[in-house]
């Protein structure tokens, strides 16, 4: 199996997976394509939260602002997995929620020639070396020359939030396609709070445990299924009536 994500919209993943099947004969499975555009750390957080509910597979993202730049390609393994990527740290946080822990992520430098186009690598670079690691194994494919180990690899980070007796200080890691926006913020720092009511930015919300112990049309925060404090409306957009977008700070009191 190769699944494949990216934030090209259409057409340009068919031609991803036209190069794919001409190589070999794969289950194609597409994750997304509209993950946020040249926004690595929000892909970085998408993939986390998907990627480690397949089986053993081989996961082509391509989310990649420096695309025709001297940025590397890469491979990270984790167990069964293997993810090639942009080396920009899309793929890490996938790969340690796999593995369970950091040491146990193998990241290879891909050998790159000269590709067809500068600003297509999804089609010229990385969807061949996908199908190659396909056919070749996961845990194989390292013997051969064009994977070099390194250590010396791009990470994504996800910003700390600041926590107190009073409330917390967080920043909107993502928004989807409901408009709930996701934040850093840890869902325990509300857990014993659903009922009450908190300040989001200094306008009074009301914490609930989904988006139905709401009115339609009523602001509240809940925690998401990734466990994240997330600013939403019921039956609207969350990050319109909060005026927030990915990278926005957000301050809760209580």
């Amino acid at each position: 199996m190769i699944t494949l994500s990216s934030d090209f919209g259409s057409p340009y993943p068919a031609a991803m997976k036209g190069v794919v099947l001409q190589t070999i004969d794969a289950r194609l499975v597409d994750i997304a394509h509209d993950l946020p555009r040249q926004d690595v750390r929000a892909a970085a957080f998408w993939l986390r939260e998907v990627v480690p509910y397949f089986p053993p597979a081989v996961h082509l993202a391509v989310v990649d602002p420096g695309v025709g730049t001297d940025r590397s390609a890469v491979v990270v393994r984790a167990g069964s997995h293997a993810i090639v990527a942009p080396d920009n740290g899309v793929a890490v946080p996938a790969a340690r929620r796999i593995a369970g822990d950091a040491a146990d992520i193998d990241v290879f430098e891909i050998d790159v020639e000269d590709p067809a186009s500068a600003t297509f690598h999804g089609r010229d670079v990385f969807a061949p070396a996908a199908a190659d690691i396909h056919e070749r194994g996961v845990d194989t494919f390292d013997q051969y020359p064009e994977y070099e180990p390194t250590a010396d690899y791009e990470r994504v980070s996800f910003p700390a939030p600041a926590v107190t007796d009073g409330g917390a200080a967080g920043t909107v890691i993502a928004v989807d396609g409901f408009g709930n926006a996701i934040t850093n913020l840890p869902g325990e720092i509300v857990a014993d709070r659903v009922g009450d009511t908190v300040e989001v930015d200094g306008v009074a919300t009301p914490v609930r445990r989904s988006y139905a112990h709401t009115d339609p049309g009523q602001r509240l925060l809940t925690v998401g299924s990734h466990g994240n404090v997330e600013l939403a409306v019921n039956r609207g957009r969350g990050d319109d009536a909060f005026g927030v977008s990915a990278g926005d700070e957000v301050t809760v009191v209580w």
